[in-house]
């Protein structure tokens, strides 16, 4: 019953956010860059804190946790009014990298591989943030990762946190998973998802201490990863919007639905995170075995996206 209230809670205060959105303006101006044509309301992710802050108040998050979703979220929702220079958004990532990795104890012990550890959670907060381009992809990318966090902590006090997130990722899509959405989550939505998710996933891989879970993640991180590395190549600024993801192709250039491409990454996402949950379950995983899993999609994407480039070039 309390979920039902919550979920309530939720929708009403999405509902307000809506009224603000409105009347001050907040709003998406598709540009040359956009996969979208329409004026739509910028921010509904805001729910995504939201939702972290209630989970708080309840006691289901504790406060550094709380506190790192809610400084990005908080930055990144003033740089969707009003375009920030990179050093606040920038700092706001370190910042909540610091305080997810007190929280998770990573400080204690031997500190050799905290440099990876920022490096890999400020790359996937900017991967996940540069992936949220299409009706749907965010939220239910989010989703299908906490329906994997949640089966994982099923015995774990964080289960109901996963699972009030969960309830924010409904809210969110029913307004979202649209032909024509009625909003977009804007950076308050993506890169505070993106802190909780990569939180959950550092929990995961130290407390089961196995760096298999990070499979969980494979399909943003191979096309987030590919496409910097093509535009390296071709010496283009990595740190300004495009239109080169995979995703995007299918949407824009090839034509397919946003829920379809949306759909499709998200359901993907899923098989491989029931694969490799399944193995790492049988003892069947290890560091060597999850790069073998890594080269191999890497090979697949590489394919289909060369083959999805001849489609558009020809």
């Amino acid at each position: 019953m309390h979920y039902f209230i919550i979920l309530l809670l939720l929708l009403v205060l999405e509902l307000v956010y809506f009224k603000i959105a409105d009347r001050f303006n907040i709003i998406d101006k598709p540009n040359h860059r956009s996969s979208h044509t329409d004026i739509t309301l910028r921010g509904g992710g805001v729910i995504f804190p939201i939702a972290m802050l209630i989970a708080c108040v309840l006691g289901d998050a504790s406060l550094l946790f709380t506190a790192a979703v809610l400084v990005v979220g908080i930055v990144s929702f003033i740089d969707d009014i009003r375009p920030l220079p990179t050093f606040p958004r920038f700092g706001a990532h370190i910042l909540a990298t610091i305080l997810v990795s007190y929280e998770l104890g990573l400080f204690e012990g031997n500190l050799w591989f905290l440099p990876l550890i920022f490096i890999g959670m400020i790359g996937w907060i900017n991967a996940f943030n540069f992936m949220d381009g299409i009706n749907g992809i965010t939220v239910l990318y989010a989703f299908v990762s906490i329906l994997a966090f949640a089966y994982l902590f099923k015995n774990d006090a964080v289960f109901e946190l996963l699972t009030i997130m969960g309830l924010a990722c409904l809210v969110f899509g029913f307004f979202n998973i649209r032909k024509k959405a009625k909003t977009f989550a804007g950076d308050v939505g993506s890169v505070a998802m993106a802190v909780f998710l990569g939180y959950m996933m550092l929990k995961a891989i130290f407390e089961f201490e196995n760096v298999a879970y990070i499979l969980i993640f494979s399909v943003y991180g191979i096309d987030a990863a590919i496409t910097i590395l093509y535009r390296l190549k071709n010496k283009e600024n990595i740190l300004k919007p495009h239109r080169s993801h995979l995703y995007q192709y299918l949407a824009n250039e090839m034509g397919w639905s946003h829920l379809k491409v949306s759909f499709l990454y998200a359901f993907v996402q899923l098989f491989i995170s029931a694969i490799a949950i399944y193995l790492i379950e049988k003892h069947q995983m290890s560091w060597l075995g999850t790069g073998v899993i890594l080269v191999f999609l890497s090979a697949i994407y590489f394919v289909i996206r060369n083959s999805v480039k001849k489609k558009i070039t020809a």
